[in-house]
């Protein structure tokens, strides 16, 4: 005797046979290329196990995804590191995308969980290969330079971060402010702009870091927009590392010394004591923090003359682009982009100009209450305190005036 349940255990059996057939489809083939990187992402159906390795001569990164099929045969153009990708269904049912590269690199890939935005993804990042990481020369002790103000702009590639209710993304106004704040910051006697990225491609989070030291930078800003379920919210807030996040990271530093072989103001790690190696590290993660929290209580109180401060004290938490343990810190969400009005003001270049003449304003009443020796800022300082006047650079445009912050 036939049991009942039968049919709904046969339908069952086809619609996780459906799912499986389609697990593997390749909807959209994406690259990303920034001035340090080259990043490919696979839209995928599901998630899906795959292999990757690399052949040479010529160079070539080739990936196999197990019964997968590509939704799109038109494939985009090379860029950045790849010189053209390829796709193919092999004899046993496998796709194969292959990447013509321009050069050697190391790749690397993982499958990233759906969100908001998108769904499964096979993300591939390619580095060229490099011989020797390059070596962190340290400021001179004494000298006449200007201050190194790195500004990060969030998100970016395939990461578009949040989304207004009339799609904006969030990735595309900070940059638009980012590059706002370095014209700024160009402008400014005495300080000098980096941007971590200047265009639409993601950096991992601990590469923004590394950008920003190997710049020598004396302030480090990211620049966020906030979103929220509730779309009546809105108002600016600054945030600067928490003392769990900083003490994860002294731990991770300490782990990995060998990794570091210097700070900064030529602090070493190369000594085979631990404790007076974590001594080394809390007293520079110390000094930031103080420095990170007094800088941006500064910026906060001049955003609060642009528009509604949403949180009247800097905040404090875990985010992994504030934890250099020698770079003041902070991030700035400069609005809500979940609010319509905000959306729309954060859309504005006007706008946009007003956050970044305010987040300026903070850093020069930070530098100029606190001001590093050796640099055109202590002297423009000293010059104001005593009413003096310092003559710039030649071809300044602050030429034999004095800076008010």
């Amino acid at each position: 005797m036939s049991c009942p349940r039968a049919p709904i255990f046969f339908l069952v059996l086809a619609a996780t046979a459906a799912m499986t057939a389609s697990a593997a489809d390749v909807r959209e083939t994406r690259i990303w290329a920034s001035p340090d990187n080259t990043r490919v992402v696979l839209d995928l159906s599901a998630s899906v196990d795959h292999t990757l390795f690399t052949l040479h001569d010529p160079e070539r990164v080739v990936v196999d995804i197990p019964d997968g099929h590509l939704l799109r045969p038109a494939l985009p153009a090379g860029q950045g590191l790849i010189r053209q990708i390829r796709a193919a269904p092999r004899d046993d049912g496998d796709l194969r995308i292959v990447l013509d590269l321009a050069g050697a690199v190391q790749a690397k890939s993982f499958l990233a969980a759906p969100n908001d935005t998108y769904g499964y993804r096979l993300v591939i990042d390619l580095t060229p290969t490099v011989e020797a990481a390059p070596v962190r020369v340290q400021h001179a002790p004494t000298g006449n330079r200007d201050l190194v103000i790195a500004i990060d702009a969030g998100h970016g590639g395939d990461d578009p971060g949040a989304i207004g209710r009339s799609g904006t993304r969030e990735k595309d106004v900070v940059l638009a402010i980012a590059r706002a704040l370095r014209e700024a910051v160009a402008r400014e006697p005495g300080m000098r702009p980096y941007l971590t990225r200047d265009g639409d491609y993601f950096v991992e989070h601990r590469k923004r870091m590394e950008k920003a030291r190997s710049e020598q930078a004396d302030l480090f800003v990211s620049i966020h927009a906030d979103s929220i379920r509730d779309r009546s919210v809105t108002g600016s807030s600054v945030y600067v590392l928490s003392a769990r996040g900083a003490s994860d990271e002294a731990a991770k530093i300490l782990a990995e010394r060998e990794n570091a072989a210097d700070l900064v103001g030529g602090v070493s790690l190369d000594s085979k004591d631990d404790v007076l190696n974590s001594v080394l590290v809390d007293l520079l993660q110390n000094a930031s923090m103080t420095a990170s929290m007094d800088a941006a209580t500064h910026v906060l109180g001049e955003l609060d003359r642009v528009g509604v401060v949403r949180k009247p004290r800097v905040q404090q938490a875990r985010f992994l682009v504030l934890k250099s343990p020698e770079i003041p810190s902070m991030l700035v969400e400069t609005a809500y982009i979940s609010n319509p009005d905000e959306e729309r003001r954060l859309k504005d270049s006007r706008y946009q100009a007003r956050l970044a003449t305010a987040i300026l304003s903070g850093f020069r009443g930070y530098f100029y209450d606190n001001p590093p020796p050796g640099t055109r800022i202590a002297q423009l300082a000293a010059a104001r305190r005593s009413g003096g006047v310092v003559t710039a650079r030649s071809g300044d445009p602050a030429a034999n005036t004095l800076s008010r912050p």
